[in-house]
């Protein structure tokens, strides 16, 4: 709850683990060193490794739905670079 403004809200705690990750067709340097090293160390069936990076982030919300807005938002303004990746997120 929060009295700041005088008036009380109901906030939620919600953690939003966002997986970015390049798009298909977008060549991954790190991906292929790592399938080549895996390959190295004697995992020869690995056939394809992509590299992505995630991301959790805390917030107070009043809804899932204005937390699922926020999220959006920040992928498409910060988090992700929508010509040549791709999210999805998770909230909890």
């Amino acid at each position: 709850m929060n009295s700041d403004s005088g008036f009380w809200f109901l906030f939620s705690m919600l953690t939003a683990k966002i997986y970015i990750t390049l798009k298909k067709g977008v060549l991954d340097p790190q991906g292929i060193t790592i399938q080549e090293a895996l390959q190295n160390l004697g995992y020869q069936n690995v056939r394809e490794t992509r590299v992505g990076k995630l991301i959790e982030i805390q917030l107070n919300s009043v809804s899932r739905e204005e937390a699922e807005q926020q999220v959006h938002k920040m992928c498409q303004e910060l988090l992700a670079n929508p010509v040549i990746e791709q999210y999805e997120f998770t909230l909890s």
